[in-house]
């Protein structure tokens, strides 16, 4: 069951900017820059759940966004304006250098060791206190992601968070469908597994991990700072997801908020567009 009612803007398929597309094609830099606009948010989240950090998924967005400008004369409406995006997106993150989250080489057994350390007596108190559990929430998803090499990884954020169908998903990632589904499924399975045996918010077994008891040693740790949160206060369409609707591990992967692209994202493709460097859709 998922955990809050799926976000449309993430879905692959029944895209209407085709139309948007062949006027870029044409030079038409409002579509172009309309038509970016309505795969901005998607493409950084995508990006945000493959790199981690929201400083590397900024980059990496807007280096995407740009590639998707340059390669626009490629476009043949073989599948969904939001779908091909998507593909080009998913080519550069796996290509693209590791991050230094990716450099530790994180596995779920060690990842399931460090979270048995460091678990405070009793929840940590204060008026913060649910602002920084839900830090530590989403920081702990983001890090159970990177556990999953970038092949399963990328499966997995279509399949389970996105909830793209097969089709799409192996089209995004350049495979056959049953390849795609092998992938997403041993993904699911190893996901399912590590949160079913650490997380608290899923095991009721009170030796389980709990957010609100992870968050001494994460601050000590500097895995999280109390003063700049990357995720509990990052811009978002919504809120942070209700805890009590959380059932199962697609659910609390599931729910991160909605976040949006950094505006100067937006800006910065914006100049790019207005700069009247036409040529830029037809490399």
């Amino acid at each position: 069951m998922n955990d809050r009612p799926v976000d449309q803007t993430d879905r692959m398929s029944g895209d209407d900017s085709n139309d948007l597309a062949a006027a870029a094609q044409a030079g038409d830099a409002a579509a172009a820059e309309t038509l970016i606009g309505q795969v901005r948010d998607r493409i950084y989240r995508l990006t945000l759940r493959m790199v981690t950090q929201p400083s590397d998924a900024e980059d990496a967005t807007q280096e995407i966004l740009v590639k998707i400008l340059t390669r626009l004369s490629t476009f043949r409406g073989d599948a969904s304006f939001t779908t091909w995006a998507h593909r080009i997106a998913v080519n550069h993150l796996l290509d693209r250098q590791k991050s230094a989250v990716e450099r530790m080489e994180l596995t779920f057994e060690m990842y399931g060791d460090d979270l048995q350390h460091g678990l405070s007596a009793s929840p940590t108190a204060g008026p913060d206190a649910d602002l920084l559990a839900a830090e530590v929430r989403l920081s702990c998803t983001q890090a159970m992601l990177t556990c999953l090499d970038r092949e399963h990884r990328v499966a997995y954020v279509l399949g389970e968070i996105f909830e793209v169908s097969s089709d799409d998903g192996a089209y995004i990632c350049d495979v056959p469908p049953a390849t795609y589904r092998k992938r997403l499924s041993r993904a699911r399975s190893r996901v399912r597994s590590f949160v079913g045996e650490h997380c608290g918010l899923i095991n009721p077994d009170p030796a389980a991990c709990h957010c609100s008891r992870r968050i001494d040693t994460a601050v000590s740790l500097g895995r999280i700072n109390p003063a700049s949160l990357q995720f509990a206060a990052h811009p978002a369409h919504d809120g942070v997801a209700q805890m009590e609707r959380l059932f199962d591990a697609a659910a609390l992967m599931r729910s991160h908020p909605t976040y949006t692209a950094p505006h100067q994202i937006a800006e910065t493709i914006s100049a790019l567009l207005q700069s009247g460097d036409y040529n830029l859709f037809n490399e």
